[in-house]
C-alpha cells in the first residue's frame, strides 16, 4: 500500500507543527523503540548556496524533524551528506557555511561530512564498484529529506537524487556520471531509506540544481516510497516523467507501472505549478548530449582535465559554458553580530518566521548569546532590509548579485 502525505507550510512555526503531527499521526511506526537505534538525516547540502535560492535542504525542516526526534527521546541522532565533490576537492566545507553543524550542535546532535566516511562497495553499470557511507548502510532510521528542484542532466532531483550524496569522495562520486540515470537507480537498490521529507517550501525551477530560480511552493511530502514520491514530484511541477532521467530507468525497469501512475492520477495536490524546464546553455547542451557525452567523460576523467578544474581560470571557463553550475570561492564568511535599523524596519516579523532555532525576531538578535546560529535567513527575507550583518560575507556576497532582488521578493 501506498504511502504519501503532503503538508502545506511557509513559517517556521507551521513547519515544526505539520511535521509533528503528520510524523506522529501517519509514520508512527516507522520510528524505532530504541532511544538508542542510530538515526541519520541526509539533507541536500549538494551546494554553499542558502536554502532560500531553492537550492539546498531548509534548515526549518531539518530542524522540526530533529525536534520530533528530541521529544520522542532519541539519543544517537546525526545529520550526514557527501556533499559536491568540487567543494570536497577544493577542501570547502558546506556543512560548516550553511551552518548546520551549528545547528546539530543547537540540539546537540552530530553531524558528519559523508565524503570522510568508511566506504561499503555497491554494484554499478558494466561491473564498476562504488564506495557509498557505512552510516547510509548501517543506519537503524535513514531519513532521506531532499529538495526538490531541477536538474539539467536528469530534469528534475528529488529522492532518487539525493541519495549521491551517500557516495564517497570525488572518485566514487565521478563514477556515477559514466551511466547516470541507472547508477541513480543502482545506489537506491541497495541504500533504502525508511522515510523520504521533501522540502518543496522554496523549490528551484529553470537551470538546476544551482543555477536555477527560487519558487515558493509552500509543500512538504512524506512518504516511504522514492519512486510514488518523484512521480508525483513531477506531477507537482508540471513535469512530463518522461523527460526525468531517473524516472525512465525505473520505468525500463519495470520497477514503476500502472499501479504507481494510478495513485499519482488520483492523488489531490490542491494546488500545483508550471516550473520552468532546465535548459542548458548551447555549449553545455552539446556536449551533455547523450551522443556525446561518454566522449566528454573520458576526457574529464583524465588527469589534465582533473588539473584544468582545479585552476580558478579553468573553473571560471567551466562557469562560464555552463559545464559546471557551482563557483567555488575560497572567501569565508566571519560574522560577528547583527543589527537592526529600527527606522527601516517595519516590525512586519517575517525574519521570525524563517529563524530555524525560534529566536523572538527581530528584538532577541541584538543581544548577547542570542542562540543565533548565524544561517543568515532573517537577513535574506527582510523586506525593508533593516537586518545588517556586522562583519564580512565572504562568498554569500556572490549569491545575493544572483538572489538577494529574488528572494526577497518570493518570501
Amino acid at each position: 500500500m501506498f504511502r504519501l502525505e503532503m503538508i502545506k507550510a511557509s513559517a517556521v512555526n507551521q513547519i515544526k507543527s505539520g511535521i509533528h503531527k503528520i510524523l506522529t499521526r501517519k509514520f508512527n511506526d516507522v520510528f524505532p523503540n530504541d532511544i538508542y537505534a542510530s538515526i541519520l538525516i541526509k539533507p541536500n547540502l549538494n551546494s554553499n548556496m542558502n536554502a532560500l535560492t531553492g537550492n539546498t535542504t531548509d534548515l526549518r525542516l531539518c530542524a522540526a524533524v530533529v525536534e520530533f526526534l528530541k521529544e520522542r527521546g532519541y539519543r544517537n541522532i546525526m545529520i550526514g551528506e557527501g556533499t559536491n565533490s568540487g567543494f570536497y576537492r577544493n577542501q570547502i566545507s558546506v556543512i560548516e557555511r550553511l551552518r548546520v553543524d551549528r545547528l546539530a550542535k543547537f540540539y546537540g546532535i552530530s553531524v558528519k561530512d559523508l565524503n570522510y566516511s568508511d566506504p561499503v562497495r555497491i554494484e554499478f553499470e558494466d561491473g564498476v564498484k562504488a564506495g557509498v557511507a557505512k552510516e547510509c548502510i548501517e543506519a537503524d532510521l535513514f531519513i532521506n529529506m531532499p529538495k526538490l528542484k531541477t536538474h539539467f542532466e536528469m530534469g528534475m532531483s528529488v529522492c532518487l537524487k539525493n541519495l549521491m550524496g551517500c557516495l564517497v569522495g570525488q572518485e566514487n562520486k565521478k563514477k556515477t556520471h559514466q551511466a547516470l540515470a541507472a547508477n541513480i537507480l543502482n545506489i537506491n537498490k541497495k541504500i533504502k531509506p525508511h522515510l523520504h521529507i521533501v522540502d518543496a517550501i522554496i523549490s528551484m525551477e529553470g537551470l538546476g540544481p544551482t543555477r536555477g530560480k527560487p519558487i515558493h511552493t509552500d509543500t512538504i511530502f512524506l512518504g516511504t516510497d522514492p519512486y510514488l514520491i518523484d512521480l508525483i514530484c513531477a506531477k507537482f511541477a508540471s513535469f512530463d516523467d518522461k523527460n526525468i532521467g531517473t524516472l525512465v530507468e525505473a520505468h525500463r525497469r519495470e520497477i514503476i507501472g500502472h499501479q504507481y501512475y494510478n495513485f499519482v492520477n488520483e492523488f489531490n495536490l490542491e494546488s500545483s505549478f508550471h516550473f520552468e524546464p532546465p535548459q542548458p546553455g548551447k555549449i553545455a547542451g552539446f556536449i551533455h548530449s547523450p551522443k556525446r557525452q561518454k566522449y566528454f567523460l573520458a576526457m574529464r576523467n583524465t588527469k589534465f582535465f582533473n588539473f584544468l578544474c582545479s585552476t580558478e581560470i579553468g573553473g571560471q571557463l567551466l562557469f562560464k559554458t555552463g559545464l559546471r553550475q557551482d563557483v567555488f570561492i575560497e572567501d569565508e564568511m566571519e560574522v560577528s553580530g547583527f543589527s537592526v535599523n529600527r527606522e527601516k524596519c517595519s516590525n512586519c516579523t517575517k525574519c521570525q518566521d524563517y529563524c530555524p532555532v525560534d529566536m523572538k525576531l527581530p528584538d532577541q538578535l541584538e543581544k548577547v548569546d542570542n542562540h543565533c546560529i548565524e544561517c543568515l535567513y532573517c537577513f535574506m527575507v527582510c523586506p525593508d532590509k533593516a537586518i545588517e550583518v556586522k562583519g564580512k560575507l565572504g562568498f554569500v556576497s556572490e549569491q545575493l548579485k544572483q538572489y538577494d532582488s529574488l528572494v526577497r521578493k518570493i518570501t
